[in-house]
């Protein structure tokens, strides 16, 4: 158990901590500067602000100097090239797939809760084969407020019927960890996701930092007396 608990319900962020999607993201953002007669970034200058979402990556590859018309025009161009390209190179992140099958072998359940809009979560999910094993699935315009806000956060615990308290929330960003607290929920920050290099994970105040996927099955299994 940890903190005297049980924890039988873990909610995960979904780029950067449960799928790898800054391969397709940062093909978008290329797709774009091309078509707007710009050089292309490279992979590495693109990954570490994935996480921001299609605002931040827009703004890193054409300016912060963007008017709001131009901006929109934008931001609207990458989202219809991130659209053709949704699940070409996404994968999970490399351990996930045992992850899940031993939480869903031993009883535990798993939902996804991401700032991503639903008209792109929901056919990303249903491209990895997820969409019928979560039980939850809270996407960024699922309710009026998203993260760091907890709403989302509660209503995955809710429609889960758990326990926000035995949750555990997993993301790659400072506000996956501010939403778990604000929910009541064990948190968890991983080092695989995608975080700028002026960010620690270790200041977060998240309850653990973890390294690896694998990790999480002692986390919550070896810990919760799943064997």
């Amino acid at each position: 158990m940890i903190n005297d608990r049980t924890y039988r319900t873990l909610l995960l962020d979904l780029d950067g901590t449960l799928a790898d999607t800054a391969p397709d993201l940062a093909a978008a953002l290329n797709a774009l500067l091309l078509e707007e007669d710009r050089q292309p970034m490279t992979f590495s200058a693109v990954r570490p602000f994935v996480s921001y979402g299609a605002p931040r990556l827009v703004r890193l590859g054409f300016g912060e100097a963007l008017d709001e018309g131009e901006f929109e025009r934008l931001r609207k161009r990458f989202l219809y090239h991130y659209e053709q390209v949704l699940c070409r190179d996404t994968s999970l992140f490399p351990g996930f797939a045992d992850v899940l099958d031993k939480i869903e072998s031993r009883g535990g359940r798993w939902g996804v809760v991401t700032n991503k809009p639903g008209w792109l979560t929901d056919p990303l999910m249903r491209a990895l084969g997820l969409e019928e094993r979560a039980g939850s699935v809270v996407s960024g315009d699922t309710l009026p407020r998203r993260k760091p806000h907890p709403d989302p956060l509660l209503h995955a615990a809710s429609e889960m019927a758990a326990d926000a308290t035995a949750c555990i929330y997993v993301g790659d960003a400072e506000r996956d960890i501010q939403a778990g607290h604000a929910a009541g929920m064990f948190t968890v920050a991983v080092r695989w996701g995608y975080i700028p290099e002026d960010e620690d994970p270790t200041l977060w105040n998240a309850h653990r930092v973890i390294d690896r996927p694998g990790d999480l099955l002692e986390l919550v299994c070896t810990e919760n007396g799943w064997t």
